[in-house]
């Protein structure tokens, strides 16, 4: 498949999850399963958010295959502004996987709020200017 295609076809599921964590932001205070939906939509944003980001450079020459170098390249490239909260997500990822568990929950929340859906929105609008 084209490389060009693949990226904006990622892209485009990509969108669609952005706006999914987008109605769970602006919906306000969430009960605990809310709560729980919120950290699912939010993983698999985030996994749609590397990829696509991967697809992306690849298209445009580079040799990424892992998270973290998808994310560093991304960062010299300037396609991303924050390397550092885009590395932190990465890393915390495992800490979003234990929802059951309310107290890391309410802080997978925070992080969600107050860090990392700043950076996937920024990274959806730089990647809607190159279609």
């Amino acid at each position: 498949m084209n490389l060009d295609v693949r990226w904006k076809q990622r892209f485009s599921n990509f969108k669609k999850a952005t706006l999914q964590l987008t109605e769970f932001i602006e919906k306000g205070e969430l009960n605990k399963f809310e709560v729980q939906g919120l950290i699912q939509c939010f993983e698999y944003t985030f996994e749609l958010a590397w990829k696509t980001m991967k697809d992306y450079l690849q298209q445009e020459g580079f040799d990424v295959k892992s998270p973290r170098r998808t994310i560093q390249t991304a960062f010299q490239v300037e396609l991303i502004t924050d390397g550092h909260t885009w590395i932190d997500a990465l890393e915390k990822r495992d800490l979003l996987a234990h929802t059951y568990d309310e107290a890391r929950a309410k802080e997978a929340e925070e992080l969600i709020r107050n860090k990392y859906y700043r950076v996937i929105c920024e990274l959806c609008s730089k990647l809607e200017e190159y279609l």
